[in-house]
């Protein structure tokens, strides 16, 4: 028995009717003996429930097709803290599974409520997505294993019933920390010439999960990291460890089934180093997952690393003990915590899709789908019968601190966005939590497409889902504080030359394009000249970084444009401006004729002329390097001479003075290139970043902080606006 089940009431298999009506009555009947927070003290308890099934072989989700696994590795739990302050109670529950459906967590949560007196909507039960546990939910080409699901709400119910009845008086504390070495983003934009194909037959795939160590198809990741690790410890009023609740955005490990993953890995070394192996009761140690629908441990631009779900667990714990170190305690914190639902529309098939689904899936004549195409199949034919959902949202407030829990699976940058904007600091999310609905990607990665996008009960929900949830959870965090939300700031960094040089110009439009969606790209040149994002685009990401900070997140975000662009109107520019900015392209120079457009000035309307065109060469001229091509008849195209390293931040600067254009590279004292223009059209106010009008060969890569000045910059002073990135090259090399 490990120190997890030393805390629990103890394997009891089923729970039978019978048996758990003695269970209900006998706790009930405690109840009334039960700790009473004194005024404005802090009650808690934890337990935990060997949930590891006995029957075996059992089958196991949380791939495409469907497995079982009759060897028992490591130990499954539910666990769960209770929270009284004196006014409210509150019941915090994660399972050792992949997925957990809502009516289950509903039947749970109902036994529970009627033995303890918790209200249903102060219970919030998540699953830690582990991929080797019994499969408690449908989901693509596994069906659940009913045997063993049956027996959960009963054991969830077991594990409330037992944390409410060890209640004691308690100091809480809490810490975050940065581990940006054990999650990155798992999904990765793919080359326009490398598109792949969908299970529905469609070339919708622009980006992917999982594209393989240093993979040549693959560009760059589509979301950013959400690499903070969030603690919340309890005491015993005496200072000995009762729970520990910790929370990472990293997907799952890999292990094999059945185990808890490095979810219960984890639990276990942090006993160990909380000197509490030889407790009784063990504090509990619970894992809960974070914003991981695109995160993964994996690094896709390094050689794979040897890593397995025990070493990342030693590494981690070892990282949560010493933040845990630091935590200070106190005996009192204000609970609050309230559950809003939302329905949203599910995506639905049409008639064509819908017909060719139901031929498929007769075909099977009741089997399990043995392959991609079956398996969506299959699912197009559920989503036929479900037009919407209803999902339970929940923030929990102890103290400063804010919860979020969502059923659903959330990318790492809508994490961020919340983290970012909550009125509570710290804040974290709890996914997968009271059901479970699917991936919700923000709506610019369903341009993008992949598999997590493809309609099924894994990814159903509208493209709109993702900007709904997080405002309501947003709302609910400032209803719960009774403070607004944080403003996220587009202004300049004002401890950074740098941009304070760039403020100095005067520039009459700057779009810095940090945002973490579109379609409004912000000018903070206070001229609101605000710019509109078009087409594929993946936002938040690296931008070039200029000083070093610890940061989760991006220092400096920057969009990654992926058959995309940013337009906008700048009212003023004659014959005399400048345009600078910094990119990093990602596409090889010799995979087409142009490698990239940067910039494009044109004649205002969408059949305006171009008349100032800035680009990477590609295999039509001398590839990976700028190229300059002004409108008008008989216009020739000047060539660099310095090759643009790929995957390489770079600093340019294209300034027209009258009838010459020059083109500055990295701060250079002269111009990489220089050339006589005809004179500009008075209407000529568009311009469109990353494109050309109709996104003929459209910049691979990332663009960041573009200025538009309504005069030609001096080379002493675009070289005040550059400086040498402090970040390194990203590893992978394109071949």
């Amino acid at each position: 028995m490990d120190s997890q089940t030393s805390s629990s009431v103890g394997r009891r298999g089923v729970l039978t009717g019978v048996a758990l009506t003695l269970t209900l009555l006998m706790v009930s009947s405690q109840s009334e003996g039960q700790a009473i927070s004194p005024a404005g003290k802090l009650l808690a308890g934890a337990h935990a429930v060997d949930i590891t099934p006995t029957e075996l072989p059992v089958i196991v989700n949380g791939g495409f097709l469907e497995r079982t696994a009759d060897k028992v590795h490591d130990r499954l739990h539910v666990k769960c803290l209770v929270l009284d302050d004196g006014r409210e109670r509150l019941a915090l529950v994660v399972v050792d599974t992949c997925l957990l459906p809502r009516e289950l967590l509903d039947e749970a949560k109902e036994l529970a409520s009627k033995a303890t007196g918790i209200t249903t909507d102060h219970m919030m039960i998540s699953a830690t997505h582990t991929h080797s546990a019994p499969s408690a939910m449908g989901c693509l080409g596994t069906d659940a294993d009913t045997a063993y699901a049956a027996k959960l709400p009963a054991w969830v119910a077991e594990c409330i019933i037992g944390a409410a009845g060890g209640l004691r008086p308690a100091k809480i504390g809490w810490a975050t920390v940065n581990d940006p070495e054990h999650t990155h983003c798992r999904r990765w934009i793919r080359r326009p010439d490398r598109i792949g194909i969908d299970p529905f037959g469609e070339p919708t795939i622009r980006a992917m999960m999982h594209p393989g160590y240093n993979n040549p198809d693959y560009e760059a990741p589509s979301g950013p990291v959400e690499s903070e690790v969030s603690v919340v410890s309890m005491q015993s009023a005496e200072g000995r460890p009762l729970a520990l609740l910790a929370n990472y955005s990293m997907h799952y490990a890999g292990a094999p089934a059945v185990s808890a993953d490095y979810y219960g890995q984890f639990a276990e070394k942090m006993i160990d180093l909380l000197g509490a192996r030889d407790s009784r009761p063990a504090p509990v140690v619970i894992m809960s997952q974070g914003t991981s629908g695109d995160q993964w441990w994996g690094d896709y631009r390094k050689p794979l690393a040897k890593h397995d779900y025990r070493t990342i667990a030693e590494a981690l714990s070892g990282i949560v003990f010493e933040a845990y170190r630091g935590i200070r305690y106190q005996d009192s914190a204000d609970l609050a915590m309230i559950e809003r639902r939302l329905t949203l529309g599910v995506r639905q098939p049409d008639q064509k899709r819908l017909e060719a689904a139901r031929l498929i899936v007769a075909e099977m004549k009741g089997r399990k789908p043995k392959d991609q195409k079956e398996v969506y199949a299959r699912e197009q034919v559920f989503l036929g019968e479900r037009p919407s959902r209803e999902l339970k949202l929940q923030v929990i407030k102890i103290g400063d601190l804010g919860i979020t829990a969502t059923p659903c699976e959330v990318y790492g940058l809508t994490g961020l966005k919340i983290k970012a904007q909550s009125p509570l600091r710290p804040t974290f999310n709890i996914t997968l939590a009271n059901g479970e609905e699917g991936y919700i990607p923000p709506p610019a990665q369903h341009k993008l497409g992949g598999y997590t996008t493809w309609p099924a009960r894994t990814a159903q929900l509208e493209v709109d889902a993702e900007p709904k949830i997080a405002e309501a959870l947003l709302s609910m965090l400032e209803q719960t504080s009774g403070r607004p939300r944080r403003v996220t700031d587009d202004k300049p960094d004002s401890s950074d030359d740098r941009a304070q040089a760039v403020l100095r110009s005067k520039p009459l439009a700057w779009w810095p394009m940090n945002e973490f969606d579109g379609p409004s790209a912000a000018d903070v040149s206070g001229h609101k000249h605000r710019g509109s994002y078009e087409g594929g685009i993946a936002f938040h990401l690296d931008g070039p970084v200029f000083r070093q900070r610890p940061s989760n997140g991006p220092v400096n975000p920057s969009p990654h444009f992926a058959g995309g662009h940013m337009m906008a109107s700048v009212k003023g520019l004659k014959d005399r401006y400048t345009a600078e900015m910094w990119f990093c392209n990602y596409m090889p120079a010799d995979a087409r004729a142009t490698t990239g457009h940067l910039v494009c000035r044109r004649e205002n309307g969408t059949d305006g002329n171009v008349v100032e065109l800035l680009s990477i060469g590609g295999t039509a001229s001398t590839p990976g390097r700028l190229v300059f091509r002004g409108g008008g008849a008989g216009s020739q195209a000047v060539v660099g001479t310095t090759e643009i390293k790929p995957r390489t931040w770079n600093h340019v600067a294209m300034v027209r003075d009258g009838g010459t254009v020059s083109v500055y590279l990295n701060g250079g004292a002269v111009p990489e290139m220089s050339s006589r223009i005809a004179a500009a059209s008075t209407a000529a106010e568009e311009i469109l970043i990353a494109a050309t009008p109709g996104d003929q060969d459209s910049f691979e890569g990332k663009i960041d902080e573009v200025v538009i000045y309504d005069r030609a910059l001096s080379a002493d002073e675009i070289r005040r606006h550059w400086r040498e990135p402090v970040a390194p090259p990203e590893a992978q090399a394109l071949r």
